[in-house]
């Protein structure tokens, strides 16, 4: 257990996600900067949700606090950059509950510092507790493995033995982001792909071909990372593969990008593209291995 003394908390931040779809307008007014979102695209965002029964981001962020709770023993929260609960209105509950010490911890391995300033900017608001930033934590071995066990999973669903000639080829996917974005000086792509390659190096020593994708572009017409998946799977079949297994490695947690864009549409534009099947992996969630991770970069920044 951590000293007790030290009155510490922890703060995962996500994207965050609305359970209401009366919030969708303002939700995506937040996503958008401030800029309403035309009706059409409130529209299409309903449906998303409805045809997935609802996002269980949420859920499955607090799952995964409870289990670093367990292994901390101190109070672990989840705050939406993005939605309800903020992260001021959590700092406030870690504040009146007493803690002195907050460790800010991003639930995205990349690109830590867009969650740590939501979170430093809340702070005064909310008794300005000691503030802790974890770094970047995309290469923790924990992490890595949890990945690995993931893709394994969805391997064995998919028949196709290691070190065979008909090894599954596998894509790792992440969110894509608008190009400008990474000009500006946002390491994410760099982060992602460092990331990326460790898993990618596990999967081609057994012989499988690894390729990487970038999912869920927005609706804007500006450049967005690429390739995408429709990209990648026209590249496999026409390399003579049938079957796809994507690993959405970009992801902690299920939530639309993953129970609508990877399970509803994925799969049609991978048989449009020539691929018979498509099998896709789980995320982490709160797999031991995975909280492993978490327990490693919380004790290391508070001991820091």
């Amino acid at each position: 257990m951590l000293a007790p003394v030290n009155r510490d908390a922890v703060l995962l931040s996500c994207h965050g996600t609305v359970t209401d779809m009366r919030d969708v307008p303002a939700f995506l007014s937040n996503i958008r900067r401030g800029r309403p979102a035309p009706d059409e695209l409130v529209h299409e965002v309903i449906r998303r949700y409805e045809t997935i029964g609802g996002s269980p981001l949420m859920s499955g962020s607090r799952a995964q606090a409870a289990a670093l709770e367990a292994r901390l023993g101190v109070p672990v929260r989840v705050a939406g950059r993005l939605w309800h609960p903020y992260p001021d209105e959590v700092l406030r509950e870690l504040v009146s509950s007493g803690a002195t010490r907050v460790l800010s911890l991003p639930l995205a391995p990349q690109s830590v510092a867009v969650y740590h300033a939501a979170v430093d900017e809340a702070a005064p608001r909310a008794g300005a507790p000691a503030l802790v930033h974890a770094p970047a934590w995309g290469l923790e071995p924990a992490l890595i493995d949890a990945f690995v066990e993931t893709i394994d999973e969805a391997l064995g669903a998919a028949g196709a033995a290691s070190c065979s000639p008909n090894a599954s080829p596998i894509v790792l996917s992440a969110h894509s982001l608008p190009v400008r974005v990474i000009e500006q000086g946002d390491s994410y792509e760099r982060d992602f792909r460092a990331m990326a390659e460790v898993i990618a190096e596990r999967f081609r020593s057994r012989g499988h071909r690894v390729e990487i994708a970038f999912q869920s572009q927005g609706a804007s017409q500006e450049r967005w990372l690429g390739p995408d998946l429709a990209e990648v799977f026209g590249m496999l079949a026409e390399a003579g593969f049938d079957t796809v297994v994507v690993a959405p490695i970009g992801f902690l947690a299920e939530h639309i990008e993953t129970l609508y864009d990877l399970d509803v549409e994925a799969p049609t534009i991978a048989r449009n593209k020539g691929l018979s099947r498509f099998v896709r992996a789980k995320t982490v969630a709160d797999r031991p291995r995975f909280v492993d991770a978490l327990e490693a970069v919380a004790r290391r920044a508070l001991a820091g």
